[in-house]
């Protein structure tokens, strides 16, 4: 691959990356969850083997918000009225984060609630 074509995909995808936490609401929220996971993960000096599944967990998170955001944008390009097909894709699409979401979130109950209990 061309250097110039590499460098112009990381731009397309740091595009993607920006209009992802300027525009939707609910990758904000995921991105102040993510923050608040790294700065206990740094408060409590989470193991290397922890830090790999809170990063990968967070990673699962922003890119199933990512690719239900481009489907949700898709999907309102292709039917801009209401369409009962459309409403059950966008749900699978949110489903799909949900699942990562609780998925991390457990991932973070499992690392974190043991330190804290500790300190209590």
């Amino acid at each position: 691959m061309q250097i110039r074509k590499m460098i112009r995909s990381f731009k397309f995808a740091f595009q993607g990356l920006k209009m992802l936490f300027l525009k939707e609401n609910n990758a904000k929220f995921h991105l102040l969850a993510a923050i608040l996971v790294i700065i206990t993960g740094l408060y409590f000096k989470v193991s290397a083997n922890e830090w790999i599944f809170l990063i990968f967990a967070i990673g699962l998170v922003f890119g199933s918000e990512a690719f239900n955001t481009a489907i949700e944008k898709l999907c309102d390009k292709i039917s801009p009225q209401k369409d009962p097909v459309i409403g059950h894709i966008k749900d699978l699409a949110a489903a799909g984060v949900l699942f990562f979401a609780i998925s991390a979130a457990m991932v973070g109950l499992i690392i974190f609630l043991p330190k804290i209990l500790e300190r209590l």
